[in-house]
């Protein structure tokens, strides 16, 4: 038998000289050799990425490739359940604190907004003065001075007078029922309704002469005394505290501003200013407003006969501060007053407070409130709903200039930035 063996001529392909490598023949299967074995070294199959573990070669390279390092995920922190729920008590309470402390300085955080509110209302004041040559110090001095000189004269014209027609009125009172008793009105209501409006306006008036009623209402003459000390004290540290706010509004704008990247130092300056100026034209707005309701029900009051036209005005400026529902809401309360002087008058006052509302409305609001930030009205009502649920009469003011806030910084922000996504 010969010993030589017939070699396929794929193998043999290259000469002696030229030092290539034989390729293999297109029987042979790839990936193996002549005795059939696995070659690993010529095998085309991928790899399979292993899944991720933290390690420092894994969060080197996590952060190398701008992902979120895994030693530092949620899922990394299960590995060690102790540490995990070690945090999340401690940190639960730190929640509590704060909550606990939130509530215990919820007065002295208004007594601040408050302040912070004052400040950016009389701010435009101020840069008033300042456009006609007075220094920022100077024209704040005058501003204060002339805020304390009305509020001490109104005060001291004002609270006397309140008092003496709150005694008059609480003392008249069971007169007024009587004379409402005897009315048309009153029997065409007893007519519709029964004797319960006999019983009922028995019950209100019983309350009304009562003294200790008035008193419980308060919490005792003690809680009074405390209430009205408080209410004093509380004045007093607001304009003080405006005053400090007023004085270093400029530096804390430049502040807030420097927190932000430089490159995004001119938008942030701009809306800085856009909003503390928006908020001061509000504030001033409103009170120019509710002056002006405060002017024409006292007007109203006194043409008509009504009693007590000064406390009426009084209650008429406090109420209309509130947005877009005190003139609605005072409307009710001025109707159903003089409702028990006179059902003619009444009706009178309810028609022209109408006709002054729809005025407010078209002419007046859209003049002084030109330098505002405008608000849907939608957006107006939920605001001042949520704010009066959650801080009472101060949410119901603040909760306009907030919103306006929010907006404009949705406005300027999020809005370009989803714009510029494609």
């Amino acid at each position: 038998m010969s010993d030589n063996t017939a070699v396929p001529a794929s193998s043999t392909g290259a000469s002696s000289g030229t030092g290539r490598t034989a390729s293999p023949s297109a029987s042979e299967p790839i990936g193996t050799n002549a005795s059939g074995a696995s070659d690993d070294t010529r095998s085309a199959s991928p790899e399979v990425p292993s899944p991720k573990t933290s390690g420092p070669a894994s969060d080197a390279a996590a952060v190398a490739s701008h992902e979120a390092v895994p030693s530092r995920t949620f899922w990394a922190n299960l590995n060690h359940p102790f540490v995990m729920g070690f945090s999340l008590t401690l940190g639960g309470l730190v929640a509590l604190l704060l909550g606990l402390a939130f509530q215990n300085l919820s007065t002295v955080i208004i007594y601040i907004v408050f302040g912070i509110f004052a400040a950016l209302g009389l701010d435009p004041i101020v840069r008033m003065l300042e456009r006609h040559s007075v220094k920022r110090p100077w024209g704040i001095v005058i501003v204060f001075t002339g805020f304390a000189i009305v509020l001490v004269g109104v005060l001291w014209l004002i609270i006397p007078t309140i008092v003496r027609q709150i005694t008059q009125f609480v003392s008249n009172f069971p007169q007024t029922i009587t004379a409402f008793q005897h009315s048309d009105f009153y029997d065409w209501l007893q007519a519709n309704f029964g004797d319960q409006v006999g019983s009922i306006t028995d019950q209100i008036k019983d309350f009304i002469t009562n003294p200790s009623n008035i008193a419980a209402i308060g919490g005792g003459v003690v809680q009074v005394g405390l209430t009205i000390g408080s209410i004093i004290s509380g004045i007093i540290i607001v304009l003080v505290l405006s005053l400090y706010f007023l004085a270093s509004l400029p530096t804390v704008k430049t502040s807030f501003t420097r927190l932000a990247p430089a490159r995004s130092r001119p938008t942030v300056s701009s809306m800085i200013e856009q909003i503390s100026s928006g908020i001061g034209g509000y504030l001033g707005g409103m009170v120019v407003l509710a002056f002006f309701n405060a002017v024409v029900v006292f007007f109203l009051y006194l043409f008509l006969g009504l009693p007590f036209p000064l406390l009426m005005a009084v209650v008429a400026f406090c109420i209309t501060l509130i947005p877009l529902v005190g003139s609605v809401l005072f409307w009710l309360i001025g109707t159903v007053v003089a409702l028990f002087s006179s059902p003619i008058s009444a009706l009178v006052f309810a028609v022209i407070y109408i006709v002054y509302m729809q005025v407010e409305a078209y002419v007046l609001t859209p003049r002084v409130m030109n330098k505002a930030i405008s608000v849907p009205g939608s957006l107006v009502v939920i605001g001042a709903l949520v704010g009066g649920t959650l801080l009472g009469l101060l949410g119901a003011l603040v909760a306009i200039p907030v919103t306006a806030s929010i907006l404009l910084i949705i406005k300027q922000i999020f809005i370009p930035r989803q714009d510029a996504k494609v």
